[in-house]
């Protein structure tokens, strides 16, 4: 990719022809402080980063790159509303939700505030009993319907923090499918369950379709009329929509059109999460997302958290051939961590043109995946280790993880860090052709227990998941993926890569229902259609 000037373009990629004849192992021995120098921490987070194919030369050349990229002026746009989203003529204020430069906005700040207050007497009021269900029963169950960034935040943070002791107990529907909703109520009563329906048009396929079938639930078990809207919440822009499903308006939240979906479990999306941790943890996560603002608008890219890991990857995809990136929680708790950052990685840089719409001569966002650890050992760990792809790696330790069994949980931590240590050292051919010796194999299979190593990753540590550390840690990959975007020239605030299918599946539809004939299509899919239309056939 272009790079100006073209000295520092030279500069990175000779530091990367350098670097990929290099072990990692042997940058310790030649920097033996490097474990200290290539480390970073900020809002409760840990950043060790000592374990990339890096040396102090590419590091500096990444740093000028920072500077010529303007990354903390770009940065200092983002926070101050600036029309970042070209596409869309908006500025992108995320951070505002959790009252950072809220000064620079008056009016939104406002806006917010009020949001958030009304919120908190809504939670406060359902976990004092004031506020029940149609029969005055108080409400056990709390039911987030949303898709997308109205669920897989909520979802991950409800998932990262719940506890036997939560208030309501969380549960998340986002499929179409119908056996995602039925298969969430077959154990929850109508009268006591509370519905939260996420959607800012309150037209969204997937939210409305199990909206209406949630509601003829409540319907089926003695809630009529009027009384269903007990029962609901509405986060949406239409309010008058949410009427017609008799949600008062002081149980409809706004979510504004400057909060985009994948950013917005600090918005009103985030009331299932104050629902079932109680108002203070929500409260908690803001301010560790607060934390981790301030931090990224003060630090100076050396010291700076998400440019860090924005420099990393960038760095990994471009110079050193990297095309997926895993992320390996090693936490049951931060389970849902990996799905939540698919889509902030990629329906943010998933792009092909430039934010000035010229088509684009590189690869923009690696594959993200991954799982929680020790899972994924026994699925792909075997490709990470022997497999021919390149790729990068964040390993995710809270260094304190619950008050179960301490056994268990030094195994989990003596799992992250070993993998970790095999990712970078490998196991060389002579100690391959050792073991395979022991273990009575002959010369010629010895190297089917080499491994190469070398594999450049990061570590990310914090004490515990408490609210205010997994706020920083979201926030920190938030403000990552849009670094990221800047350093490769595009928009990460639209999506309109999704909007296609959508449009297709309003036109499959009436095929399906066989009452467009009009509509054409290519034979296999017609063929398909027709399958389906047959076995669906009353």
């Amino acid at each position: 990719m272009a790079i100006t000037p073209a000295a520092l373009q030279d500069a990175l990629t000779q530091a990367a022809e350098v670097l990929k004849s290099q072990r990692i192992e042997g940058l310790f021995d030649t920097s033996p402080d490097r474990a200290s120098r290539y480390r970073c921490e900020a809002a409760g987070l840990t950043l060790d980063f000592s374990k990339h194919q890096l040396d102090d030369d590419a590091w500096q050349a990444l740093l000028t790159l920072s500077n010529t990229q303007a990354l903390p002026a770009a940065f200092a746009s983002l926070i101050g509303g600036e029309m970042i989203n070209t596409s869309e003529h908006r500025p992108a204020l995320h951070t505002l939700l959790r009252g950072t430069v809220s000064d620079q906005h008056p009016e939104k700040s406002e806006a917010v505030e009020d949001t958030l207050a009304r919120m908190a007497v809504l939670v406060d009021s359902v976990h004092s009993g004031e506020t029940t269900g149609s029969s005055g029963q108080p409400f056990a169950d709390v039911v987030n319907l949303g898709i997308g960034g109205s669920d897989l935040g909520p979802r991950l943070v409800c998932g990262a923090l719940q506890s036997e002791a939560t208030p309501l107990k969380a549960h998340f529907v986002a499929n179409i499918d119908p056996d995602d909703l039925d298969s969430t109520l077959a154990s929850l009563d109508p009268e006591t369950t509370l519905f939260v329906i996420c959607s800012k048009s309150f037209s969204t396929e997937e939210t409305l379709s199990n909206a209406e079938r949630a509601m003829r639930w409540l319907q089926a078990g003695g809630i009529q009329g009027p009384a269903v809207g007990a029962h609901l919440i509405a986060v949406t822009t239409q309010v008058t929509k949410a009427g017609d499903w008799h949600i008062p308006p002081e149980r409809c939240f706004p979510l504004w059109d400057w909060v985009g979906g994948r950013y917005s479990l600090w918005s009103a999306v985030g009331i299932s999460i104050a629902l079932a941790l109680g108002w203070q943890s929500f409260q908690r996560l803001l301010d560790g997302a607060h934390s981790l603002d301030m931090h990224t608008h003060a630090a100076s890219p050396a010291d700076n958290l998400p440019m860090i890991m924005a420099l990393l990857e960038f760095w990994q995809t471009h110079y050193l051939g990297a095309d997926t990136h895993v992320v390996l929680p090693y936490s049951q708790r931060l389970a849902h961590l990996p799905d939540f950052l698919q889509q902030l990685t990629m329906e943010s840089n998933g792009k092909r043109v430039s934010s000035s719409g010229e088509p684009l001569a590189y690869d923009t966002a690696p594959v993200l995946w991954g799982s929680a650890g020790t899972i994924g050992q026994h699925s792909y760990y075997q490709l990470l280790h022997q497999g021919t792809r390149s790729f990068s790696a964040d390993i995710i330790l809270p260094l304190r993880s619950g008050e179960g069994d301490r056994d268990a949980r030094r195994a989990l931590a003596a799992h992250a860090l070993a993998q970790s240590r095999a990712l970078m050292v490998g196991r060389t051919l002579e100690e391959a052709r050792q073991l395979g010796a022991e273990r009575g194999f002959d010369k010629s299979a010895c190297r089917q227990f080499e491994l190469p190593g070398n594999h450049s990753h990061s570590l990310v540590m914090m004490d515990a998941i408490t609210p205010e550390c997994l706020g920083a840690l979201i926030a920190a990959y938030e403000h990552k993926t849009y670094f990221l975007a800047v350093l490769m020239g595009i928009n990460p605030f639209d999506q309109w890569g999704v909007e296609l299918g959508k449009i297709i599946a309003g036109q499959m539809q009436s095929v399906l229902s066989g009452t467009d004939s009009e509509f054409k299509i290519d034979p296999a899919t017609l063929a398909a259609a027709n399958a389906w239309r047959a076995a669906n056939t009353d």
